[in-house]
């Protein structure tokens, strides 16, 4: 069942404060993830009431007044002491990114108002997760898509045993990366056929292997993007193209 824009209330979502979190994994990315969400928006108000409101109530009004994105993705990581981060396989007949691995996500409705009702909204669409059983982490900064799309990644904490069910129409699969295995696995290079023109390329990429399934492109740098930003683990995201001749 979708769930529609107007019932999600931003100033009802809650917030993943690291003290509160046992894991030593989780907590470290969330001390630096809302360190880079709050410096990420400067605003008078912001540094004026800094030291009269709460944590949460300072990300949340990070997260609000960030300018909005051509999409959202929700970067959602489950809370326990072997986290893993979900993914999904987009259905095979979509219009664009058919068959690739994505986080779940989508484009921004008007209706939306932000960048994490968009992510939630289209999160609970694919997968069926509920935004009530959702702790908002942070953001990660503005990826571009090969159509040239802003997309912002919401970073959050879910639960490991909630039910997820994908929508078919958008979605074909489910699934979940180890988050220890990403940090410490080396990525393998991906041969992509790429159109160009009248041409036809291969395009070399780093990639993830993970559970039968190559992790690249977007998802890829996104995911990146997390481990620099919580673990200050430097990856090269490349696209070359393969020299044929010999």
């Amino acid at each position: 069942m979708l769930l529609p824009p107007q019932s999600l209330r931003f100033d009802e979502f809650s917030v993943a404060v690291p003290d509160f979190i046992r894991y030593p994994t989780i907590r470290t990315l969330a001390e630096r993830v809302q360190h880079e969400t709050l410096n990420a928006v400067t605003s008078p108000s912001l540094a004026l009431y800094a030291a009269k409101t709460s944590r949460s109530a300072r990300i949340l009004d990070s997260l609000y007044q960030t300018p909005i994105a051509d999409a959202s993705v929700l970067v959602a990581i489950t809370h326990e002491r072997h986290p893993k981060l979900l993914l999904t396989r987009r259905a095979a007949h979509m219009n664009s990114h058919a068959g690739e691995v994505s986080c779940a996500g989508g484009k921004h409705d008007a209706g939306d108002g932000n960048n994490v009702v968009t992510a939630l909204r289209e999160a609970c669409e694919e997968t069926a997760l509920p935004p009530n059983k959702v702790q908002l982490i942070g953001q990660l900064p503005i990826q571009t898509s090969k159509s040239g799309m802003s997309v912002r990644p919401i970073v959050a904490l879910i639960a490991p045993d909630l039910l997820l069910v994908p929508e078919l129409g958008e979605i074909s699969r489910i699934f979940w990366a180890d988050f220890e295995t990403l940090l410490t696995q080396p990525t393998v290079e991906y041969a992509v056929e790429y159109a160009m023109q009248d041409q036809t390329a291969t395009i070399l990429t780093p990639s993830w292997q993970v559970d039968g399934e190559t992790v690249w492109g977007l998802t890829g740098r996104v995911i990146a993007s997390l481990l620099e930003t919580g673990f200050d683990r430097q990856l090269e995201w490349y696209y070359r193209i393969q020299n044929t001749r010999n």
